[in-house]
């Protein structure tokens, strides 16, 4: 049975996914102390929360079975991240579950900032009717600069677009084809600072955007320029803030986050010109439970050993680049998995080449899973949050390259393996329309090969008779041959056989074909 504890409240839609998983036990313990979190988790293979516990290293040191760290919403403020990382702890949160309900409160936000409605209500309730303290500007024809184009920041401009505002947006992972088939105008960072009237912020709180929007920036915005942060609290320098309305350069803010929370008495909530709310961008009904939904889905997907997408701890990939990797990372797994298992010794060096297609993206979520492919034949407690890590941390030197031919074919990925006992192998694979992922190459020799199952690779001289033997000595030991792919060099030289078998083969059956005159050498390779 698989032990996931659930530490913070979580919506009943969520808890009710686990407790009817036939293979999951759920434990459900919140308000723990840190003595009795370190207590609880020690065997557990998956942890819940929401941002009430604190998962620190001490936390994940404890979990000896721990596989995988599930946040119920966005931020993992409360989760050390580095130390999952490096003990191979998949930390997963939910992304796309508060999007809907982010994006309307910041656009709520934009409106009620742009009409003062705040202020007009509060003068209203104190008896005052004071028209003309209140007039606003219309969002018509206005320019709003998003900064951040994840889903929060896409499906603020449909708002947008749908209120005839021009949108400029500014991420480092936009397209220009992205940019057209969304409807707004790509830019870099300066030009939506210094073209904008509205400015909004939907980018992680990283070390990058970490007052991202300071001083300088608000001197480069436009007078009257109005300012929004419904994402993370720090990405704009509130210091800043509070100076450029009080110059005039800012004509008003809509603050739904801050950098302390609760702020306090903080200099910005004395303004008149500040709209602020208590972090409610995924206060609704529906995101709390999708993003229960969601994590808890991720969870059982982590744990089960099947695909998931939401990991924090691995490098962010633009939904384009994941869509055209997709079809690749059963492939590159693999292919490393093929390769580590064709060698003698410790792993030293592994060089990965993608050509074709491939050598025009970015591969490295690829060479990631080459890594866990090639790694798992070394190592049981391996992943891919952790992989490239324990690759440093042994010495594999891991080398990229990048090859516009491909041989002959759409798409080519080749690993070349070396080892410390001076074994080297080089194993390259393709991927065919209709086919699916193809070993097209060992060594100097050109197969076919589905690589899934039982397989033999037998390094033997080409001779007649030889692969009838090899297939004498199988069929007495009720070993059913599936498929055979035959490649050599030259006519009666060096040649390999490639058989795929209904079952695993025993150790004792491959020193009896090892005997046999023409066979040079018989590994055994389970895919």
């Amino acid at each position: 049975m698989l032990r996931v504890l659930i530490t913070d409240p979580l919506s009943d839609q969520g808890i009710e996914q686990l407790t009817q998983a036939p293979d999951v036990e759920v434990i459900i313990n919140t308000g723990l102390s840190p003595s009795e979190l370190l207590e609880a988790i020690q065997d557990v293979d998956a942890l819940l929360v929401r941002s009430q516990t604190k998962v620190s290293a001490e936390v994940i040191a404890a979990g000896k079975n721990l596989k995988a760290i599930g946040r119920a919403g966005v931020g993992v403020d409360n989760i050390d991240i580095p130390a999952a990382t490096s003990n191979g702890v998949v930390v997963v949160n939910a992304p796309d579950g508060n999007t809907i309900s982010t994006a309307e409160h910041t656009f709520a936000m934009l409106i009620s900032m742009a009409r003062n409605i705040p202020q007009g209500y509060r003068s209203t309730v104190q008896g005052e009717w004071n028209r003309k303290a209140f007039v606003g500007v219309e969002l018509n024809h206005k320019t709003l600069g998003i900064v951040g184009l994840g889903r929060i920041g896409t499906e603020l401009s449909k708002r947008a677009k749908a209120f005839n505002m021009n949108v400029l947006a500014f991420d480092p992972y936009l397209t220009e084809e992205r940019a057209q088939k969304i409807g707004v105008t790509k830019a870099t960072l300066d030009e939506v600072i210094t073209s904008s009237d509205f400015i909004t912020v939907h980018t992680p709180l990283t070390k990058e955007t970490h007052h991202l929007i300071d001083a300088g920036a608000f001197q480069r915005m436009k007078d009257g320029v109005r300012i929004l942060n419904c994402a993370r609290g720090g990405i704009i320098h509130e210091g800043a803030l509070y100076e450029a309305i009080q110059s005039g350069k800012v004509a008003g803010a809509a603050l739904d986050v801050f950098e302390v929370e609760p702020p306090g008495e903080h200099p910005l909530l004395t303004l008149p010109q500040v709209t602020a709310t208590p972090h409610l961008g995924a206060s609704t009904r529906e995101a709390q439970e999708n993003v229960a939904i969601d994590v808890v889905a991720e969870i059982l997907h982590i744990l089960r050993d099947e695909p998931f997408k939401n990991a924090v701890n691995l490098p962010s990939i633009p939904p384009e680049l994941v869509e055209k990797l997709q079809p690749y990372q059963i492939l590159a797994e693999k292919l490393g998995h093929f390769a580590s298992q064709t060698t003698h010794g410790a792993l030293d060096e592994l060089t990965i080449t993608y050509s074709g297609e491939l050598a025009d993206w970015d591969t490295s979520p690829l060479t990631r899973i080459v890594l866990k492919g090639a790694l798992s034949h070394y190592l049981s407690e391996i992943n891919y949050v952790n992989a490239p890590h324990l690759a440093k941390e042994r010495g594999v030197r891991v080398t990229e390259q990048k090859v516009s031919k491909a041989q002959g074919f759409t798409n080519l990925l080749t690993i070349t393996i070396k080892t410390d006992a001076h074994h080297e192998h080089t194993i390259a694979g393709t991927l065919l329309n209709g086919f699916g992922p193809r070993i097209v190459k060992i060594d100097q020799y050109s197969v076919d090969l589905q690589p899934t199952g039982h397989q033999l690779l037998i390094h033997h001289h080409d001779r007649p008779g030889a692969i009838g033997r090899v297939g004498t000595i199988l069929g007495e030991r009720n070993v059913n041959i599936a498929t055979m792919q035959v490649g050599r060099a030259d006519i009666g030289g060096r040649a390999i056989m490639m058989l795929t078998v209904d079952k695993e083969v025993p150790k004792k059956l491959l020193e009896d074909l090892e005997e046999l005159e023409e066979i040079q050498a018989v590994t055994a390779i389970d895919l």
